[in-house]
């Protein structure tokens, strides 16, 4: 959920009580494979997400119907799959009428799953799959609210906000969502329960956490403690763009400011110039360990602001590009972005991608992917360096560079085609020309023609 606007998408943390009791008796049953997991959770730093619409995905719109794509996202070169909530969608205030199929963030039942998409049985199924395949998996989580009908309202009631008449709360627009109160402890206990429940009965490697900056720091402090004394590789998404989230023990933040400013770039409202300090902003703002995740789209952006074709023109492949070679980034990719999709989906009602059984844009992200996988110089951690060029106006080239080998990117941040030098030595060599699958004998002073929006990267092996 975008939190900073104002619109009808709610999130709910509907979570039994008695997965408490639920957890701790499942957790024996698999404790070998959880135990055995690595301790080391850096493997995400080369990685990428792809985020599952499954309501949109197909004209079933189920796991199963999901589960024959993924041959083609393993080709493409995806590893972690992010699925958007898959808990039960509450019925009370659903948005946008009863006819409706909801809000997936208004989540019912933390420990069960959405009738729509199928049995939790198919959702275990769906994961071992997944991991045979050499997938990560993590889901959508909503901590901050429950839905109206969560069956804690009337169990628990000490675990929501209230007003000083009494009432319960909610946030802005969001009427089919109630506000849980992490002052009681017992909720705090509660969520984490249900939290390990998807971890211990269903095996996924982490969670993308919902508006996660409005849930207090030290309960996601504890409660990541918690998961990670029973998965050390568990992997933690915050939509958020907070700092203190990476302190309280999350892997990875939202890159939303890079998303605006790309925005402003193409509509001529920013300058190369400003958009270069806001990248080294956000880079010095956060510890080196940190990440984030870019993206061009995702399920907010294409519902509520638009297509990343309406937002960004002709340079959609250029920001792309950008997203998944800049520093510190995990990039994200939505679904049916591999086809192109370009239209809107709509939120609350099952609104299919139309695939048209080509993917023109897969060949794309698989270059892209394949190179992040293969050179250490993408990793998250690997460093930054803007270069300079006799275009500084428009021209956007950087290098990233870790464990002897690096990237070069550069980029055409303007409307009309350019000529220009990258004035510095360390571009010198024969390297690989990646879209093109060709070496290229290139040096400081070798002068560089690009399209409008063009874009060049260049592996160094």
């Amino acid at each position: 959920m975008l939190h900073r606007k104002i619109f009808a998408i709610s999130l709910l943390a509907a979570v039994s009580f008695t997965a408490c009791k639920e957890s701790r008796k499942t957790t024996e049953n698999t404790k070998t494979s959880i135990d055995s997991a690595s301790a080391d959770n850096s493997w995400y730093k080369n990685a990428n997400i792809y985020e599952v619409n499954l309501r949109q995905y197909t004209k079933e719109g189920t796991m199963k119907a999901f589960a024959k794509e993924l041959p083609r996202l393993k080709d493409m070169g995806v590893e972690i799959l992010w699925f958007m909530p898959i808990t039960p969608i509450g019925i009370e205030g659903r948005k946008q009428s009863d006819k409706e199929l909801g809000s997936y963030y208004a989540v019912r039942n933390y420990t069960a799953v959405n009738e729509e998409f199928g049995t939790m049985d198919d959702w275990k199924d769906l994961v071992k799959q997944a991991h045979e395949m050499g997938f990560k998996v993590i889901t959508d989580w909503v901590a901050n609210h429950s839905a109206p009908d969560n069956h804690w309202i009337n169990e628990r009631p000490q675990f929501y906000e209230k007003d000083s008449a009494g009432n319960f709360t909610w946030t802005a627009d969001w009427t089919d969502t109630r506000l849980l109160d992490y002052s009681n402890k017992e909720l705090r206990d509660s969520m984490t329960a249900a939290m390990k429940f998807w971890l211990t009965e269903t095996g996924i490697d982490g969670f993308r956490c919902d508006v996660a900056a409005e849930v207090p720091a030290d309960f996601w402090k504890d409660c990541i403690a918690s998961l990670r004394a029973l998965r050390p590789s568990l992997f933690m998404l915050a939509e958020g763009d907070q700092a203190f989230l990476i302190k309280a023990g999350f892997d990875a933040t939202y890159a939303w400011p890079a998303a605006a400013n790309l925005q402003k770039l193409y509509a001529g409202k920013m300058t190369l110039a400003r958009f270069d300090s806001s990248i080294n902003a956000g880079i010095d703002t956060f510890p080196p360990h940190a990440a984030k995740m870019f993206f061009t789209t995702n399920h907010d952006e294409n519902s509520w602001n638009g297509t990343e074709f309406e937002k960004y023109g002709n340079a959609y492949k250029t920001f792309a590009v950008f997203t998944q070679t800049i520093a510190n980034s995990i990039p994200l990719i939505y679904s049916g972005q591999e086809m192109p999709n370009k239209k809107r989906l709509k939120f609350f009602v099952h609104d299919p991608i139309e695939w048209t059984g080509t993917y023109a844009m897969a060949p794309f992200y698989k270059t892209l992917l394949t190179m992040r996988k293969s050179n250490p110089a993408l990793s998250t951690d690997a460093s930054y360096r803007r270069l300079p060029s006799t275009d500084q106006a428009s021209v956007f080239a950087y290098v990233r560079e870790k464990d002897g080998r690096k990237a070069v990117v550069v980029l055409n941040m303007s409307a009309r085609a350019k000529t220009f030098k990258v004035t510095d030595a360390i571009i010198n060599g024969e390297p690989l020309n990646i879209f093109l699958g060709t070496k290229e004998k290139i040096s400081d002073s070798h002068e560089f023609s690009v399209e409008p929006w063009g874009y060049i990267v260049y592996d160094y092996q």
